[in-house]
This record gives structure tokens, C-alpha cells and sequence, in this order.
């Protein structure tokens, strides 16, 4: 079972006062042993009422209405979500909540459970969609292997694309550095390029392991056409074009090419003067 434990506002957390060094360790001490025991789901902390909004529905209409709000005891300061086997296990954990947090009020309550409704469509919908995401994974990411351009590739990708390299690793900072040859000590083993939370991956590959790719192209859409034309451009210098970028049936512009380090790619503008992608 499910229970979400709600920690009530009170004057302090609607000021903003941040808790203390000794109460976030009792916190903290408290959330390990909620981990330990495998029944913590999630925590957070809220924000005052003052940076949240309320959006209300009259006839259908929303209203959106910026606080602080008056009503401190009716508000909430933060919650954990508990997975435990019973109510009475719920509330033996909420009885551990840290002393040094004061005369505070929690509220305890049990989450729906798809069990709990009338069998129907909706319900089905609703359980299709839970699997569904269920099976999504925590993220995707493009990765790339080089022949030793790995580092002078993503360089190149990043000053090009607008990103930033979070990583460039070398072989010889990591434990693998014993296994690589001296002239490849400095080839980069891990290296991450963040797109404005798209991420593009890369290494260089070890020894003799070095396959160029085939069958796979990184597609990129631009807004405006004078941009997919400067990054097309840029990553034909010293590769390869293999379709011009031009007008075609499916969009306002659209090209493919090699660059010089071996990588296929496409670049696209949906529509003409950045209007985004045709309804």
C-alpha cells in the first residue's frame, strides 16, 4: 500500500525560515531509515505559498490566483510517499517523524489503488497507461565511438551545436589506463555533451576495436532555415554530402551528410520563418 505523509505548514516554512543544520541531519538520519527498510518512495520539500499558485475552475473556466495564502494550517510544507503493508505500519514510521522539528501536524493518507474502482474502460486506460510508463527508460542518449577524434569530434559538436561538454574523460585517468597503449593514454574513454538536456555520448575505442558506423544518422531540427543551413554546412567541411540541403515534399529544408569524423547526419527545418512544425 501506498501513503502519502504530509508535513502541515506552519508561520516558519510559510516565511521561507530553512530548516537547521542539526534538524535537516535529523531529517536525513530519519529518510535512511525509511531506505533502509525499502518503504520510501520519494520526499520533498515545498517552497512557501507565496512562490505557488492556485488555478481555479468556474464553469469549466480556469483562474489562476498567485499566493501567499492565509490559510497556514491547510497548507503543506513538503511529504514523503511511504510503501508499506499496512496503515498501522504507516503510522508507526510517521510516529518516528524527528522531534527537533517542533509541534508540527502530519496527515496520513492511503493513495487509490486501480483495484479500488468499478471495472471499466477508463480504468483499463488508466492501467494500460501505468505499464506503459513503467517501461519507459530513465533517459536516452546518442552514443558515439571515434577512432582517437574523439575529444577534437565533440569539441568540434559542442562549439557547433551551442552545448556543454559536462565530461572528457581519458583512458589515462581512469583504471583502465594500464590496458591502453602509451600513444593512447590521452583518448578520451567517456565523454558527454548536454544539448539542452538531450545528450550526446561518445568514446574512443580501445585497441583495435574501432568499427566506422552504419545504418545510423543523428537527425537535427532547426527553427529557422538560415540555422539548419549554417549547421549543415559546417558539418560538410571536409566530409561528405550525400542529399543537398533543399526544399522537399516533407520539409521546408532538408539535407544529410558525413561529417570528417565518420558521423552521418540529418538536418532539417520543418517550415519556412521558424513556424515550427506544420498542424
Amino acid at each position: 500500500m501506498k501513503f502519502i505523509l504530509m508535513r502541515k505548514a506552519d508561520a516558519a516554512t510559510e516565511q521561507g525560515v530553512m530548516p537547521s543544520e542539526e534538524l535537516l541531519q535529523a531529517m536525513a538520519d530519519y529518510n535512511e531509515r525509511l531506505v533502509q527498510a525499502g518503504v520510501l518512495v520519494s520526499g520533498e520539500g515545498l517552497k512557501p505559498s507565496r512562490e505557488g499558485c492556485r488555478i481555479s475552475f468556474r464553469n469549466g473556466e480556469p483562474t489562476v490566483t498567485d499566493g501567499p495564502f492565509a490559510e497556514t494550517k491547510e497548507l503543506l510544507a513538503g511529504f514523503s510517499v511511504l510503501e508499506v503493508a499496512s496503515k498501522e505500519e504507516a503510522i508507526a514510521w510517521a510516529r518516528q517523524w524527528p522531534r527537533l522539528d517542533g509541534d508540527v501536524t502530519l496527515e496520513l493518507r492511503p493513495y487509490y489503488q486501480l483495484e479500488d474502482f468499478t471495472p471499466g474502460a477508463a480504468i483499463d486506460q488508466h492501467r494500460t497507461l501505468g505499464e506503459r510508463m513503467a517501461k519507459l527508460p530513465a533517459g536516452v542518449a546518442t552514443y558515439l565511438v571515434f577512432a582517437g577524434r574523439c575529444r577534437e569530434a565533440m569539441t568540434f559538436y559542442a562549439e557547433l551545436l551551442g552545448g556543454q561538454l559536462e565530461m572528457m574523460l581519458p583512458y589515462a585517468e581512469t583504471p583502465a589506463a594500464a590496458e591502453v597503449s602509451a600513444d593512447c593514454q590521452q583518448h578520451i574513454a567517456h565523454a558527454r555533451l548536454n544539448l539542452g538536456g538531450r545528450l550526446l555520448m561518445a568514446s574512443d575505442a580501445a585497441g583495435d576495436c574501432y568499427q566506422p558506423p552504419q545504418g545510423v544518422s543523428i537527425h537535427l531540427e532547426f527553427p529557422e532555415p538560415a540555422r539548419a543551413e549554417q549547421v549543415f554546412q559546417a558539418l560538410a567541411e571536409g566530409g561528405r554530402v550525400q542529399m543537398p540541403l533543399a526544399e522537399t515534399f516533407w520539409a521546408h529544408r532538408f539535407g544529410m551528410a558525413t561529417d570528417r569524423f565518420g558521423i552521418d547526419w540529418m538536418v532539417s527545418c520543418e517550415q519556412a520563418g521558424g513556424q515550427g512544425r506544420p498542424s
